[in-house]
């Protein structure tokens, strides 16, 4: 099984079209289209009963007193943390792609709605439902997709893993408001096959990609 996408190449540069924020001269950063990237897919293996896309970066700051702070960097040696950006499950079996746009289309505050999605899918909440929770114009739930909106100041390039699953239950067992780690650990034991795709983000324009 091979996961494609003409959004960007494996490892390369993902464009501001799919970010949450992109960079701002004036202000470090700005809201951007966050728009879902397109992916392709070729038959899953015998047995596969659904399917299941999870973003995440594994290079989250394991500390927030250096963030986007005036004057401070975000050490590129610092231990990171994962931050999931998107949990899809119970995608059709003869699903074979996702359209650019076709789940997330601008930044919505407080979150777009879930859980339901196309193709018999269902939304997770990704972790900006977390990161937001304290702002009271932002928190909400935020299912589907949010694109990448690394710290302005981080001096390591965050990379973006999206990951298909072929799995051999039609329905993951999870509830209706679910978050990626709890897909992923649903999954385990009934992964028949995956594939991944990974792109390259930042904000700090310190930093070359």
């Amino acid at each position: 099984m091979k996961l494609t996408t003409t959004a960007f190449a494996d490892h390369g540069v993902i464009p501001g079209e799919f970010a949450f924020a992109v960079i701002d001269p004036a202000t470090h950063v700005r809201l951007s289209t966050n728009r879902n990237p397109d992916f392709a897919w070729d038959a899953p293996p015998a047995g596969t009963r659904s399917l299941a896309i999870v973003c995440h970066d594994p290079d989250v700051p394991s500390r927030g007193d250096d963030v986007n702070q005036e004057g401070r960097v975000v050490v590129a040696s610092l231990p990171r943390v994962t931050f999931c950006h998107w949990v899809l499950v119970d995608l059709d079996v003869s699903c074979r792609e996702i359209a650019r746009g076709a789940h997330a289309e601008g930044v919505t505050p407080r979150g777009k709605p879930g859980p339901r999605a196309p193709h018999g899918g269902r939304h997770g909440i990704n972790d900006y439902t977390a990161w937001f929770a304290g702002d009271a114009d932002m928190r909400g739930d935020y299912y589907g997709y949010d694109g990448p909106c690394p710290p302005w100041n981080d001096a390591l390039p965050h990379r973006y893993v999206f990951t298909l699953y072929a799995l051999d239950v039609a329905t993951l067992a999870v509830g209706d408001r679910f978050t990626g780690a709890e897909a992923v650990a649903a999954m385990q034991g009934h992964i028949l096959a995956q594939a991944s795709v990974t792109g390259r983000y930042t904000l700090n324009p310190a930093v070359r990609l």
